[in-house]
């Protein structure tokens, strides 16, 4: 039986996740005989003492564990032979983590990503992307608050927000938004919030929970234009739009009509973005989509500058599932929880940190679920306990044709004693 570690995080100050909480340590170690290592962290939300109540062996080093847990990137001291598995960001060719995936090949090391850990159908089976919705609708909501104050002098309800982080857990955060929406009902606001989001998964799902506690009416995107130009809202609603991908690009062939699964497979090579249509109608964005280079982007950079001009309507883009100069292709850089809004100038190229006039507002955060720590982590890790018995089991000394695992935590094998795997293969060509 392999020994089962939890590496404590250290990307940056805000990241106090944990992989797998304490009671859920104790049912695998009592269920299943399991023996766990936790590394011990002072910034951790679960402190090492809970850890230690719960039957784990607290350590400062991992050189005993044999297979070891994280969440996010290991910026630095992978150990040799070790089998890793942790939100690698590795998948798209990120060129900001491939010195990483060098040293783990480098170390002979194994390393599992969770982002590829999926059923039949492609559905990624452990994840944080709603908690990611939930604590980025917050600071969107911020931001658009600071923002109308900042650039237009509008004193609003969504000053009343605080950043998630600031808020003692998920129900003091619901009660802030419930108080705004009571404000919004009773008073109105200055000008219509029309918030649009593209895509539908998990992370949207997430993020749209917060805004329907709101005086929420949704509107149908092929509605959208009519409505604006009819002028007829309600001041005591907000409105809401949700994207598919029919209504984000369509075919360059005129003649075709779209099709989702063609569209998965072909991507830019049979279709292009039309999401401009919708741009001009929105007051909100909400970026929610999974994308790579294979897809269109959302909004190029040259599509900005019809967007920052004084008479927009589109106010701020909350860019949850930010992928620099990604879909949101002036997302130049990411944010922290504390700073959390970039202004994008299409016409400097350029996106520095805060608000500054002439721009367009990005709320940027690249790891939004560690504002809600304790809530993400229990919530990952009911999850992800389901996977750990057979990597505990696990012969990691053998072949890897041999290796006993589920097809879904083998598939999403990457690095195998120090090899990329048939399917990673492709990841050669970014790491010349």
């Amino acid at each position: 039986m392999n020994i089962l570690g939890i590496r404590k995080e250290d990307k940056n100050k805000w990241e106090r996740r944990t992989p797998l909480i304490p009671k859920d340590i104790r049912e695998l170690i009592e269920n299943h005989d399991c023996q766990f290592i936790v590394q011990s962290s002072d910034i951790r939300a679960f402190s090492d003492s809970e850890f230690k109540n719960e039957g784990a062996i607290i350590e400062n080093n991992l050189e005993n564990m044999d297979v070891i847990f994280a969440v996010k990137e290991i910026p630095s001291k992978l150990i040799a032979q070790k089998v890793y598995a942790f939100f690698s960001h590795v998948i798209k060719g990120q060129l900001y983590n491939m010195p990483m995936l060098k040293k783990i090949l480098n170390e002979n090391a194994t390393l599992i990503d969770y982002e590829k850990v999926v059923d039949s159908k492609g559905r990624r089976l452990i994840f944080f992307g709603n908690w990611a919705g939930l604590s980025g609708m917050n600071e969107i909501l911020w931001g658009y608050g600071q923002r109308l104050l900042k650039f237009d002098g509008i004193q609003s309800p969504f000053l009343k927000l605080k950043h998630t982080f600031e808020y003692k857990n998920i129900e003091d955060q619901t009660k802030y938004i419930e108080e705004l929406s009571k404000s919004i009902e009773k008073d109105g606001l200055k000008i219509p919030l029309i918030c649009g989001f593209a895509g539908y998964g998990n992370v949207s799902k997430g993020a749209q929970s917060v805004l329907d506690i709101l005086p929420v009416i949704e509107i149908e995107p092929s509605d959208l234009k009519s409505f604006v130009e009819k002028g007829d809202y309600s001041k005591n609603h907000v409105y809401k739009i949700v994207f598919k991908e029919e209504h984000l690009v369509e075919p360059n062939d005129p003649n075709t009509k779209f099709d989702l699964q063609d569209y998965y497979d072909n991507g830019l090579d049979k279709y292009h973005s039309k999401f401009h249509e919708y741009l001009p109608y929105l007051t909100i964005l909400v970026n929610a989509i999974f994308w790579s280079e294979k897809y269109p982007r959302l909004i190029r950079k040259e599509g900005f500058k019809s967007l920052v001009k004084e008479d927009s309507r589109l106010k701020i883009i909350g860019d949850i599932s930010i992928d620099i100069e990604g879909a949101i292709e002036g997302s130049l850089q990411s944010t922290k929880p504390d700073n959390p809004i970039i202004t994008y100038n299409p016409f400097t190229d350029s996106a520095p940190l805060g608000f500054v006039k002439g721009g367009m507002p990005i709320m940027a955060i690249d790891n939004l679920p560690c504002e809600l720590p304790i809530e993400s982590s229990a919530s990952f890790s009911s999850t992800l306990k389901e996977f750990v018995l057979p990597l505990a089991k696990a012969d990691f000394k053998g072949n890897f044709e041999e290796l006993d695992l589920p097809s879904e935590i083998k598939n999403a094998i990457i690095v195998y004693q120090g090899k990329l795997t048939d399917n990673y293969k492709y990841l050669e060509e970014f790491l010349q």
